[in-house]
């Protein structure tokens, strides 16, 4: 329970726990504060300077004379403030332990149980210390909220484990991974809970710490060997939807990753588009960098026409292998080959589709502007159009 992948609990039964550690708190408070206010009184010690509290130590019980009765020696305290913790601790002495065990129930229900407590308690000995920081309340519930504050980071460190050990089915499509979907889940809960929350520092820290390594963890699994899903499909499909819950909750620390996540989203897709593109067209790609080729060599771009592998005759060969009708089909291919790396939750599919006729068009308007510089004069053109390509995109997402 509690972990990066999405629990069975829905947000009823968690806040069914918030309200029960609520209600005990609470209800502690006004016990403890007006114990200590009783005994303060009763007991006139306020009253006393500190020098004079042992003097009146024998007192604890009312009687006045009761150490020279009994002949018991009670314990020597030096303060009034000593005495009040004192008997505070023999009256509330099982206060601490049955916080403790009401705080391990709700971590073994479920550790995001753990963020609850932790924003409760926090105000509680705010609220606690504002009111007399010395007091008995003060002190016990700063000792229990430090095993709470305990119970937060282990969360966070076996969130972490758990992203570290995951293991992908290499016979499926990768898609989302589960502790990407599991971080979003967190965020979401950690936001309503921690809104108005004192210690929206301790989350800060515990959001950096399971950013990165969901970072380090996506590209870990990215560069694994996938069968069925490409590396820059890996990382553009889960970068984007890391961009996507971090744009939408807006936390403030974590703009950075946000801005990083969009860098890696839009990159991956490019490297995608790239990559994909030179197969449909895989000759004329060939062909053309070829040329490119030489002219970096020195070649002068009017003078490649003269290079016997890259001549007049060449070129209308490579071109006569790319008529419309073939282009068309090449790209009804891809676009198969794409919906088989994409998965369906990103709906990603559409600007993968818009990017690569783009970048089609790009390298098209590349590939015409060489052949004028190249081939001045000879006429030679593709045998289709920017218009055709318009077409043959738009016609295909529509068939499937």
């Amino acid at each position: 329970m509690g972990n990066m992948s999405a629990s069975d609990l829905d947000v009823a039964d968690r806040t069914k726990f918030d309200k029960i550690f609520e209600q005990v708190l609470s209800e502690l408070e006004p016990l403890c504060l007006a114990e200590q206010d009783f005994i303060s009184k009763f007991f006139k010690l306020q009253q006393h300077p500190a020098g004079a509290a042992g003097a009146d130590a024998d007192d604890l019980d009312g009687t006045g004379h009761s150490r020279h009765h009994s002949g018991a020696e009670r314990p020597s305290v030096s303060s009034e403030k000593d005495m009040v913790r004192l008997m505070m601790n023999k009256i509330f002495h099982c206060t601490e332990i049955e916080l403790n065990n009401l705080i391990a129930l709700g971590d073994k229900i479920d550790s995001f149980n753990s963020l609850y407590m932790l924003v409760k308690m926090s105000h509680h000995v705010w609220t606690a210390e504002n009111v007399d920081p010395a007091s008995y309340l003060s002190t016990t519930l700063g000792n229990v909220l430090v095993t709470v504050k305990r119970n937060f980071d282990k969360c966070i460190s076996n969130q972490i484990r758990q992203m570290e050990e995951v293991k992908i089915s290499k016979k499926n499509k990768v898609g989302i991974l589960p502790f990407v979907t599991g971080f979003e889940e967190f965020a979401e809960l950690a936001e309503t809970i921690f809104r108005a929350a004192e210690r929206r520092g301790d989350l800060d820290k515990a959001y950096v710490k399971l950013i990165r390594a969901v970072f380090m963890n996506v590209e870990k699994v990215a560069s694994e060997s996938q069968k069925k899903t490409p590396r820059d499909v890996v990382m553009m499909e889960n970068f984007h939807h890391i961009f996507s819950t971090l744009s939408r909750l807006k936390i403030s620390c974590l703009e950075t990753e946000r801005k990083e996540a969009k860098y890696k989203y839009t990159d991956h897709l490019q490297s995608y588009v790239i990559v994909s593109l030179g197969q449909p067209l895989e000759k004329l790609n060939q062909f053309f960098e070829g040329i490119e080729f030489r002219v970096s060599q020195g070649v002068r771009e009017e003078e490649v026409s003269y290079q016997l592998a890259f001549n007049k005759q060449e070129l209308r060969k490579v071109i006569k292998e790319y008529p419309g009708k073939e282009v068309k089909k090449g790209l009804d291919n891809l676009y198969k080959k794409v919906d088989k790396h994409l998965c369906e939750e990103e709906s990603l599919l559409q600007v993968v589709w818009h990017s690569m006729q783009d970048e089609f068009i790009r390298q098209y308007k590349h590939f015409v502007g060489l052949i004028a510089r190249c081939y001045p004069g000879s006429g030679i053109t593709m045998d289709f159009t920017i218009q055709d390509i318009l077409e043959y995109f738009s016609s295909i997402a529509q068939s499937h």
